[in-house]
C-alpha cells in the first residue's frame, strides 16, 4: 500500500471513531477513477440502511467518473434514505478532500433531503 493510501486510511479513522462514539447514522463515501460509492450506515456501524453507487443500472448509462455523475449518486442516496426514515446523517467522507466529486455528492444528498 503506498503513502497516499496509508494517510488517507489514517485520516478516515480518525474520524470514523469519533463518529462511532457519537452514535450517529453516517453518510460514508468511497471513490475510485471511475465510480463513486456512497452508503448510509447505522450508528452502530452494523447495518447499511441506503446505498447508491455510479454501478446502478439507471446511473451506469453515461460517465461515471464525474461531478454530475457523482451529483446524481447524492440525490440517489438521499431518495432512498428517507425511504428507509433516516433524515440526519453525519458526512464521512473516508479522508478524502472535500471538494470535487465528494463535494458535488454532499450537495446533491443535502438537497436531496438529508440533513448534515
Amino acid at each position: 500500500m503506498n503513502t497516499k493510501t496509508k494517510a488517507r486510511l489514517r485520516r478516515a479513522k480518525k474520524s470514523r471513531v469519533q463518529l462511532r462514539t457519537a452514535g450517529s447514522v453516517r453518510l460514508s463515501v468511497h471513490r475510485t477513477p471511475r465510480h463513486i460509492y456512497a452508503q448510509v450506515i447505522s450508528g452502530d456501524s452494523k447495518t447499511v440502511l441506503a446505498q447508491a453507487s455510479t454501478l446502478d443500472k439507471d446511473l451506469r448509462a453515461g460517465a461515471t467518473g464525474n461531478v454530475t455523475a457523482a451529483a446524481a449518486v447524492g440525490k440517489l442516496v438521499a431518495e432512498r434514505a428517507k425511504a428507509a426514515g433516516v433524515t440526519s446523517v453525519a458526512f464521512d467522507r473516508s479522508g478524502f478532500r472535500y471538494h470535487g466529486r465528494v463535494k458535488a455528492l454532499a450537495e446533491a444528498a443535502r438537497e436531496g433531503g438529508l440533513e448534515f
